[in-house]
């Protein structure tokens, strides 16, 4: 079965990339309705902005979705992985500015709001698109991949010069729960040499030691450290949870990505619709309904906060 809220959850904030605080609403809708946003900041151009892979836009630094009026929405990844990680597969989000909140830099604050305001069941099956053969796209050392298998596994590396970081692995199959305990938390994480760049050219003017982990060399800066020894990639692989919530359903299969980010997995994604062959659209059966991510996430599965 589909699910939606039973109420609507609020969430107030600053984006990453700085102005004014934003109010953001999460409603109940429909079934078939899928996860859309409305702008109700703008009353002279079409609100609405599908959260869907053929309407993100170019951007490295975060997730952007644009409708054919020109109106978009940014740093939608973690509200996208929120949904995705607490089975909600229809929502309107309504909110008032061009950025999702950052909050914390992570997505437990949206699973919290969505624990008070709880899960409704609707009367349709779940969609899910099945892999059936590998697709891959690359850029430098780069790499994402969509490998068969049959519920939705991530596995990412990354590899960052900075000592605090360095090589990190996880692989993590996404059944019972495991997006809510294993990665819900993990908060967004930049260098400090990449803060100074950035805002020297108007951007992450948000961003704070309290929302982001920063790191210089051996050096974790945001008061309390980490959260995890490995926070970094689990915050890639929360990351590719958001962006793979695009495809318009869950994803039945294995996502591999080395150094992958946004624009990749969204590349990724493309080349997986472009090619009939590497995919289907399938009805959840019971089975496979009770191994997708988010299914039966209770109170209990909320990690410990610092």
């Amino acid at each position: 079965m589909q699910n939606t809220l039973k109420s609507p959850a609020a969430f107030t904030g600053v984006g990453l990339h700085g102005g004014e605080a934003v109010r953001m609403v999460v409603r109940p809708a429909k079934a078939d309705h899928g996860v859309w946003f409305r702008r109700i900041d703008l009353a002279d151009r079409d609100p609405m902005v599908p959260a869907r892979w053929d309407a993100v836009t170019p951007s490295r630094l975060c997730t952007v979705i644009e409708n054919a009026d020109g109106v978009s929405v940014s740093t939608i990844e973690h509200i996208m992985a929120a949904l995705a990680g607490f089975a909600i597969h229809n929502a309107l989000i309504e909110i008032d500015g061009p950025e999702v909140p950052i909050l914390d830099g992570s997505s437990v604050p949206f699973i919290a709001g969505f624990l008070a305001a709880g899960i409704e069941e609707q009367d349709q099956p779940v969609r899910a698109v099945r892999v059936l053969k590998p697709v891959e796209v690359r850029e430098g050392d780069a790499v994402a991949r969509l490998e068969p298998a049959d519920m939705l596994e991530i596995d990412f590396r990354i590899d960052f010069e900075d000592r605090a970081i360095g090589v990190q692995s996880r692989r993590l199959n996404m059944a019972n729960g495991a997006f809510v305990r294993e990665l819900s938390d993990s908060r967004t994480f930049c260098r400090q040499s990449d803060v100074e760049a950035m805002r020297a050219r108007g951007l992450a003017l948000g961003g704070t030691l309290e929302n982001a982990v920063v790191f210089d060399g051996d050096q974790v800066l945001s008061p309390g450290g980490l959260r995890h020894a490995d926070e970094p990639v689990r915050h890639k692989m929360l990351d590719a949870v958001g962006d793979l919530a695009l495809a318009g359903g869950p994803i039945l299969g294995r996502y591999v990505g080395e150094r992958a980010g946004h624009a990749l997995t969204n590349r990724l994604l493309r080349a997986l619709f472009a090619d009939p062959s590497a995919y289907a659209l399938v009805d959840c059966e019971p089975r496979t309904l009770g191994k997708l991510p988010g299914v039966g996430v209770h109170v209990g599965d909320m990690p410990a906060r610092n």
